[in-house]
């Protein structure tokens, strides 16, 4: 936990920007029944019933110091898909820097190894070379950055129904250009300080030479 919030007190710096991702499931829904349309004075009637169609996952990497982000729907969140976004952190979005600081959890496909299953060693380790990766602890997903965002995104983009993978996407594009347009940034306040106080039941106890108890 330390380790993550010492990264998110480090002043910002262009050449190695910290990154944080996650992924989010999301279900795909269609409408049984057509929805009734907005009128004056009277909001849209939709249906109660629904049709499911499938499910995806959504990824979002997000520079909280930057106020940049970028989101992409993906069929599933294997360790080529997981691969493949690195991929595209690193060529199209960061490709002049030589090192990313990318806080994620510690799911099992976020390994160094997922990207030799999709590309040659020699470039999966021009890859890995370029991540400095820190993983937030077990049980420990509120750390990540990323998850606030995807927050965010539920709340303004996800919370209604949408058909298929196209329309999602669709909608998300949308969503992230004005987010990044706006530099809508995450202000994040949380340190080790504050956690040695607001969780000081988790640490061990140890006194000073006074007999004072310290943590």
């Amino acid at each position: 936990m330390e380790d993550i919030l010492d990264i998110y007190e480090m002043p910002y710096d262009p050449n190695l920007p910290v990154i944080c991702m996650d992924e989010k499931p999301y279900q795909l829904l269609g409408e049984v029944r057509e929805p009734l349309p907005m009128r004056p004075g009277d909001d849209i009637k939709i249906d109660s019933e629904y049709k499911r169609n499938g499910t995806c996952s959504i990824f979002v990497f997000v520079e909280p110091l930057r106020g940049y982000r970028f989101v992409h729907v993906r069929e599933q969140r294997t360790a080529i898909d997981w691969a493949e976004e690195i991929k595209y952190l690193l060529t199209e979005c960061y490709p002049g820097n030589s090192k990313l600081i990318l806080v994620m959890d510690n799911l099992n496909v976020h390994v160094i190894s997922s990207l030799y299953k999709k590309y040659p060693a020699p470039e999966a380790r021009s890859y890995a070379r370029r991540l400095d990766i820190h993983y937030t602890p077990k049980h420990g997903s509120w750390l990540n950055i990323a998850e606030i965002e995807l927050n965010v995104m539920t709340r303004q983009c996800l919370d209604r129904r949408l058909v298929n993978m196209e329309s999602l996407s669709s909608e998300l594009i949308a969503w992230n250009t004005q987010r990044n347009q706006s530099i809508a940034k995450v202000n994040w306040q949380f340190t080790a300080s504050d956690a040695r106080m607001k969780l000081i039941s988790v640490y061990p106890k140890f006194e000073d030479t006074n007999g004072v108890e310290v943590i």
